[in-house]
């Protein structure tokens, strides 16, 4: 063989192995990643910390102490420990709290691998002091719930209605019912809005804190700018393949935004200026989309999720206002 052509085939395999080393890493990092996202049992070890995928906030080791100290205390509350059945047939777990003289009902949905102690702990005192009566749901693939999947809202928000099926036969008194999620379960009551009338007249409102637009665009701004991962072209496509193989939906199914452009009811949206996680941006987005009332908390130097530990007082006066202008709107 030519010297020059022996040179070209060493080149030539040479480039064709790191394309397949590549590949097969990008594969891995891929696979990881939805994992990660999705799956119940997921477990992602030392290869990617959770500070990775969450961003690196220095607020954060004190407010997982705090948030972590008052999960217990009310996860050790007495509520009525509820089950039902999903669309699906997925077996889904809810915790009751009653107030005595309740002025409202609220159905809180939790976020991405956390719990309903986790994210609604710290602000469950002001809830039940203001009147409210809460089912704390426990979302689909984690905790008590069943399911061996996540669905980033695209699956929750199904759920979501069926909890207000739930709501709605036990409202003899016809209280006003809100929806209030965070992070995730923003994202999954928000996508929930575009069922447009199955919330109506129940529905008086949504509190949505630190929601994202959908799941591909959080996926892609945590890939790209707390992973350093080039979240594009092929990469991208396996993703979506992968979360349809899953849940049967892809990342770009369904959206927040797309939602909202339905959405029939008034919205509470919350955001912290300093959120690495869920970009504040998002929220912004997801409150130019929406077709109902609408208003917007923003709350300085809070990170995700910190928003009501941040300024409680403007958290807590907002909500307030929120209640009162909408309590007896239908």
């Amino acid at each position: 063989m030519d010297r020059r052509l022996k040179i070209a085939a060493k080149v030539t395999g040479g480039i064709l192995a790191t394309a397949a080393i590549a590949g097969a890493v990008s594969f891995w990092l891929t696979n990881k990643l939805v994992g990660i996202a999705l799956d119940r049992n997921e477990d992602q070890g030392d290869d990617i910390p959770d500070e990775k995928i969450s961003g690196d906030d220095p607020k954060m080791d004190l407010f997982m102490e705090i948030r972590d100290r008052e999960a217990e205390r009310l996860e050790s509350t007495p509520c009525e420990t509820v089950e039902i059945t999903a669309d699906d047939g997925i077996k889904l777990v809810g915790h009751f709290r009653k107030c005595k003289n309740a002025k409202r009902l609220i159905i809180a949905m939790h976020g991405w691998r956390s719990s309903w102690g986790k994210d609604f702990g710290i602000v469950s005192d002001f809830l039940y002091d203001s009147g409210c009566s809460v089912l704390y749901v426990e979302q689909r693939g984690q905790n008590n719930s069943g399911g061996d999947y996540m669905g980033f809202g695209l699956t929750e928000r199904f759920d979501c209605l069926c909890w207000i099926r739930w709501i709605r036969e036990r409202n003899v008194k016809k209280l006003p019912v809100y929806l209030y999620g965070i992070s995730m379960g923003s994202a999954t009551v928000l996508m929930a809005s575009g069922a447009g009338d199955e919330l109506v007249p129940d529905i008086h409102g949504i509190i949505a804190d630190c929601g994202y637009t959908s799941p591909h665009a959080v996926w892609k701004h945590v890939a790209e700018n707390n992973l350093h991962v080039f979240y594009t072209g092929w990469i991208s496509s396996i993703a979506d393949e992968m979360c349809k193989r899953k849940i049967s939906f892809g990342s770009k199914d369904y959206s927040c935004t797309e939602a909202l452009v339905k959405c029939q009811v008034p919205v509470l949206f919350i955001h912290g200026t300093d959120d690495t996680f869920v970009p504040i941006e998002m929220t912004y987005e997801n409150y130019k989309a929406c077709a109902a009332p609408k208003r917007l908390l923003v709350v300085p130097g809070a990170g995700h999720a910190m928003s009501y530990v941040t300024d409680r007082k403007l958290y807590e006066q907002t909500l307030r206002q929120f209640w009162k202008d909408y309590d007896q709107t239908k």
